[in-house]
């Protein structure tokens, strides 16, 4: 019985060493950093900078003066991030002393320029008007437009354009209107319609079928 108290309190003294040192190794791996960030070509404090340990959630900003505080672990990379400057990553060294460290850390403009933007006011309507009369039109493109609107073109572009659905439809219900209007008997033929003659004769003799080119 002895000899198992004895072994007990042996083993009691050594899992409390053993706790003592892993407390003492988590101890000395956590350090207090802090300091103050500031830009680099004026050393004027710079606030509402994001830093953040890379790698896990956790993270702070600076205040107006500058002046962040953050608790890491030795080998943690810090990493600081502001609009309008370069990101800095900055690595905890694993071999510091103490469990205090302080920085000053600068950041360097990041310089983007963007494209000019030119803002002008709308015209009224008199320069407007004025404008429009007076804009000198090329010659290329006033021939460009009058070929586009030659009657012949479109003619020949209205046949060769697809219908779209009211146009399909209304074609559809046309056929079909004429087919239950002539249901039961023979269908007249154009070709036999003296009508239809004398309008062929009289855009013949205008010469509507002649080539305009």
């Amino acid at each position: 019985m002895k000899k198992f108290l004895l072994l007990l309190f042996i083993g009691m003294i050594a899992i409390r060493q053993q706790a003592s040192a892993q407390f003492e190794t988590i101890k000395d791996s956590v350090v207090q950093l802090y300091g103050v960030i500031m830009t680099a070509d004026s050393l004027r404090p710079i606030p509402a900078v994001s830093v953040m340990v890379k790698g896990r959630v956790q993270g702070t900003m600076s205040s107006e003066d500058g002046v962040f505080s953050i608790v890491v672990l030795k080998g943690d990379e810090i990493e600081f991030t502001s609009i309008g400057f370069k990101p800095v990553t900055v690595k905890i060294r694993r071999d510091l002393v103490g469990n205090q460290h302080s920085v000053i850390q600068l950041m360097v403009t990041d310089t983007t320029y963007l494209p000019a933007t030119i803002i002008r006011p709308r015209p009224t309507r008199e320069q407007f008007e004025r404008d429009f009369v007076n804009t000198d039109v090329k010659a290329d493109a006033l021939e460009i437009a009058r070929q586009n609107t030659d009657e012949q073109k479109r003619e020949a572009l209205a046949r060769t354009m697809p219908r779209d659905g009211g146009e399909n439809a209304n074609y559809s219900l046309k056929q079909d209107a004429t087919k239950r209007y002539y249901s039961g008997q023979v269908p007249p033929m154009n070709i036999f319609n003296p009508m239809a003659w004398g309008e062929f004769i009289k855009a013949w003799k205008r010469g509507d079928f002649r080539n305009k080119n």
